[in-house]
């Protein structure tokens, strides 16, 4: 699974970085980042749920 946080949609909410620490942080201009693009098996549900709860759609995952 491939993850990343589309930088003009992410309003800052922080609701993926509380769902899926492991894979989500802050970046230096305070939006939510990925930590790595390409997830473990272990934390795909969890970052499929970050991507849902996302209320601008700014984690595409493929």
């Amino acid at each position: 699974m491939k993850v990343t946080v589309d930088q003009d949609l992410c309003i800052s909410c922080g609701a993926c970085i509380d769902i899926c620490s492991e894979v989500f942080d802050w970046n230096d201009d305070g939006k939510a980042e990925a930590k790595t693009d390409s997830v473990s098996s272990e934390l795909e549900d969890s970052v499929r749920e970050a991507s849902e709860s996302c209320p601008t759609d700014a984690i595409p995952i493929s």
